[in-house]
């Protein structure tokens, strides 16, 4: 009887025991919940819900409060939360504000916690991807610290037109070496044509723009919008202004190489406004138009022509072929209340090998792992889609204004550069009377840069 009564005691003590374990569970569960803001369209929402419902199956106890807008709205979101500093535990940082968060300690170093998860691979990641969320306190790309961890990649490569190489019996540009300014006129030349005799020039060797397609000509001629140091604008750099010259040229005339003078072979700013360029590119009427990795999808679906990839043009060292690897990254706030499963939630965002198969498979982005490379070169058209790959871990190269703590003395170079484009103006005019204003701004803005360091 006694005993009984003693086991009925220990009944009791164990139950309220477990009781309390539960509601400890309970407490502790409530505890361990992360949130999720990021923008996503809703094909890469499927896919991003997959990858969260592993990591909780993989971190029982936890909860991922996963909030997704419109990327027209995440901005002013983002912004809001970080006037109110309640950042979400995991949200998006472009390369371009990473300055800005470290400096100002909104973000939290990954680098102590992506190595070892159970289920991802961090070394997986492409190096280059990563350093782009490397800074050292001085130098965006620098140092052991990771404040980001790349969410996908934007490389901006060269498309061309096959089908309008074959009609005219032109030899195919080579993927491995980039064409010279020279070698890229002359094909251009021979591709702007009237083809229905009406007087008017209707196929164009090429149609760029200024604020996504002049970089690589600058870069292809040994010249940037900045120096080493991340302090002085050199737009009136030589290189730099025969490269803007160039450029200019191709829808002006005037271009001279050799000995030889060159007409347009690009629509005018008049013929753009009747019928932009990426809608002759689509209509099969240029010979080379920019293409991320973004647009492969529409252009498989679309396009009535063949089309690959190939380096950007260089004035005559072909070593210098570079264009950006833009992308965003996943970073965590620096005040998390659970800095580890946020770093490891933004590693298995970042790395999980079945979403990134996905991604590749839907063409909706270039995976980040080096072990889904041959699987991505071998999806289909274009060819050669290599070409994204080497530029990630080749010819990829920053925004100039990813090194600066603002980038609005970038911005100011563009706003009137069409009065160059145009031929209103002289690239050498231009660049001189532009660079103060750059220059002053960014000086501003390395002012504050210093204010916050202290």
């Amino acid at each position: 009887m006694k005993r009984s009564f003693i086991s009925a005691i220990f009944c009791c003590v164990g139950a309220v025991a477990g009781l309390m374990s539960l509601q400890s569970c309970g407490k502790k569960e409530s505890e361990n919940k992360i949130t999720l803001m990021i923008f996503a369209q809703p094909q890469e929402k499927e896919i991003l819900d997959q990858i969260v419902w592993r990591f909780e199956n993989a971190h029982p106890g936890t909860k991922v409060n996963f909030i997704s807008s419109t990327q027209a709205e995440y901005g002013q979101k983002l912004q809001a939360q970080l006037a109110a500093n309640q950042l979400p535990d995991v949200f998006y940082l472009g390369p371009g504000d990473v300055r800005q968060y470290v400096d100002n300690k909104k973000v939290l170093d990954l680098a102590p916690y992506v190595q070892n998860v159970t289920g991802v691979d961090f070394n997986d990641l492409y190096e280059n991807a990563v350093d782009t969320y490397r800074y050292d306190g001085q130098t965006l790309g620098q140092g052991a610290a990771i404040w980001a961890l790349p969410k996908d990649f934007g490389p901006f490569a060269f498309a061309y037109n096959k089908d309008m190489f074959k009609e005219l019996g032109l030899e195919l540009p080579s993927t491995e070496s980039p064409y010279t300014w020279q070698e890229f006129m002359d094909v251009c030349e021979k591709l702007t044509r009237d083809t229905d005799g009406d007087g008017e020039i209707d196929k164009f060797g090429t149609g760029l723009n200024p604020r996504w397609a002049l970089i690589q000509f600058i870069w292809g001629n040994g010249a940037d919008f900045i120096d080493d140091t991340h302090t002085k604008v050199t737009i009136t750099d030589p290189k730099f202004v025969e490269a803007l010259q160039f450029w200019a040229n191709m829808t002006v005339g005037g271009t001279t190489i050799a000995g030889k003078t060159y007409a347009p072979v690009t629509p005018s700013a008049a013929q753009s406004q009747s019928l932009d360029t990426y809608q002759r590119w689509l209509k099969g009427d240029l010979g080379f138009f920019p293409a991320g990795p973004w647009d492969l999808a529409a252009f498989n679906k679309t396009l009535a022509f063949e089309y690959d990839l190939i380096p950007w043009p260089v004035h005559t060292d072909r070593s210098l072929t570079a264009t950006y690897r833009g992308g965003v990254g996943y970073a965590v706030a620096a005040n998390s209340k659970q800095p580890q499963l946020a770093a490891e939630l933004a590693l298995y965002l970042s790395a999980d090998k079945e979403a990134n198969q996905m991604y590749c498979d839907l063409d909706l982005q270039i995976p980040n792992l080096k072990s889904l490379a041959e699987r991505y070169k071998a999806k289909g058209k274009p060819e050669n889609r290599a070409e994204f790959l080497n530029i990630i871990s080749k010819t990829g190269r920053a925004w100039p204004s990813d090194f600066t703590y603002t980038g609005d003395w970038f911005e100011e170079f563009f706003v009137s550069v069409q009065k160059v484009v145009d031929g209103e103006m002289s690239a050498a005019d231009y660049c001189a009377e532009i660079q103060p204003k750059m220059q002053d701004k960014l000086e501003k803005g390395l002012a504050k840069a210093r204010k916050n360091a202290r």
